[in-house]
């Protein structure tokens, strides 16, 4: 399944959830229960469906997943204007 993004809003942000889930053989139950957030909500994180995310629940998911923010959420690079010369 590919990572999930937000492009209804066009903020670009790939949320990486589900690759990290199965690399950890981890389910989405088992992660809301050890962080304390409901499933709803973390299923609405994976799809890439928020709109924000508070630092303790990501500071709180990058624990149970052993990794940094920046391996969960992935921005794209910017696109570039087309050079002339």
């Amino acid at each position: 399944m590919p990572p999930a993004t937000s492009p209804e809003d066009g903020s670009g942000i790939t949320v990486r959830l589900d690759d990290l889930l199965y690399e950890r053989r981890m389910t989405l139950t088992e992660l809301a229960e050890r962080v304390g957030i409901t499933l709803a909500n973390l299923s609405i994180l994976k799809t890439g469906k928020a709109k924000a995310i508070r630092f303790s629940t990501l500071e709180a998911i990058c624990r149970e997943l052993d990794c940094q923010p920046g391996d969960l959420l992935c921005c794209p690079p910017a696109a570039k204007d087309d050079e002339t010369d």
